[in-house]
This record gives C-alpha cells, sequence and structure tokens, in this order.
C-alpha cells in the first residue's frame, strides 16, 4: 500500500488487515462523509456483482456511505466489459477525466441507504 491512513479508517468503524481484498484506492470525501472504494479494471477487472458483494462485506461496518467506481483508462477499454459492470456503481474515464458515468439506480453519486445495493 502506497498509503494508509489507518487512524481515519478506525474513526470510520473499520480494521482491516493487510491480507484482506482491499480496493486499489480507497478516498475518503469528508465533508459528504463517503467513501469511494475504486477498482482500476487494469489490476482485478471491473466493479461486477461479485467484487461489489466483497466490497460491501469487506466495508460493513463504515459509519461513511460507500460508492463504488471502477476506473477505465478509456472508453474502449471500458466497452470490453460494459456487461459485467454492476449496477448502482459509478465509471470514471481517465480520457475524460471530469465525467462520470452513472449506472442505474436511484441516485447519482451517492450511497444507498444502509450501504445496500439491489440486484
Amino acid at each position: 500500500m502506497g498509503h494508509f491512513d489507518e487512524e481515519t479508517l478506525k474513526s470510520l468503524g473499520l480494521s482491516f488487515d493487510s491480507h484482506g481484498k482491499f480496493p486499489d484506492v480507497v478516498l475518503y470525501h469528508r465533508s459528504k462523509n463517503w467513501l469511494l472504494l475504486i477498482e482500476s479494471v487494469t489490476s482485478r477487472g471491473p466493479v461486477d456483482g461479485k467484487r461489489h458483494s466483497e466490497l460491501a462485506n469487506l466495508f460493513a461496518d463504515s459509519i461513511a456511505g460507500l460508492i463504488y467506481v471502477t476506473a477505465f483508462p478509456n472508453r474502449k477499454t471500458m466497452a470490453k466489459y460494459l456487461g459485467d459492470i454492476s449496477w448502482e456503481t459509478e465509471v470514471w474515464v481517465a480520457d475524460a477525466p471530469s465525467h462520470l458515468i452513472h449506472f442505474n439506480g436511484e441516485r447519482f453519486l451517492g450511497p444507498y441507504e444502509g450501504n445496500k445495493r439491489v440486484i
């Protein structure tokens, strides 16, 4: 891990060992009390249904809302994985960094109540 802020995670009700299935990047948006769980498609694939469940379980004790994001280098790579991306997640593409793509759901860029989702 390049940077691991254990104190902030503890303040959010979380504790981890170094062998867990941690996402590639975890960002904390303090003013909104959101944790952005970001997976790079080039490391282990997109946030699909299985990965969404793994992350939901890993972060189940979080007092912050959870937002699931898959990061792609470009739209051509994203197109290869469109059928695998889980609903109620976000997609960020490096060649259009100021935009997000939201995969359905009742809200745009925000956690769902109780960090639950409908499959």
